[in-house]
């Protein structure tokens, strides 16, 4: 499934980090000025009490394992689930993206969900966050083009070299 055209976000102009969220299903595209009103936005509410920062939130059991319980609750899946958060610097510091979409991904083999980064995000990417049972691929060309470097099952804080600031597009598998 592939995600419509949104218009991305304008970039960060000082005053501290961004955190978006982006729907897969519509494309429709938020900010936030903290990373708790993200969360809270893409979880539907069902969140909101994540750390105001996302560093933090990568580093706090008690909330991973929310976001994991909320994601394993069939009900509140109808509401989409919380597929991967992207980060613009390591150690998941900068500004942010979390991408939301219909269900969990299968552990099938093949990519369940795919999205084309926006202007705005291209090259940008250097840590992620994989949720709703979705391992993470990244592609450096449109259309999960070119070499891609994954999966990223566990939270990476530095993506490493080869795509570290190189991803147009991204697989959830």
């Amino acid at each position: 499934m592939t995600a419509p055209a949104a218009q991305a976000a304008p970039a960060s102009s000082g005053g501290g980090p961004r955190h978006c969220t982006l729907d897969l299903n519509t494309g429709a595209e938020r900010c936030f000025a903290d990373f708790t009103a993200a969360v809270e936005h893409a979880s539907g509410g069902r969140i909101d009490d994540a750390p105001a920062s996302a560093r933090a939130a990568a580093h706090d059991s008690g909330f991973r394992a929310r976001a994991r319980s909320l994601a394993a609750d069939g009900e509140r899946q109808a509401d989409g689930v919380i597929q991967g958060t992207f980060f613009e610097d390591v150690d998941f510091g900068g500004d942010s993206l979390t991408i939301t979409g219909a269900s969990l991904c299968e552990k099938d083999g093949w990519v369940d969900y795919q999205y084309d980064l926006q202007d705005a995000w291209k090259n940008r990417i250097s840590s992620v966050q994989p949720w709703g049972n979705c391992w993470l691929w990244l592609y450096p060309e449109p259309d999960l083009g070119g070499d891609r470097d994954g999966p990223f099952k566990e939270n990476t804080a530095d993506i490493g070299s080869f795509m570290n600031d190189r991803t147009q597009s991204i697989g959830f598998s």
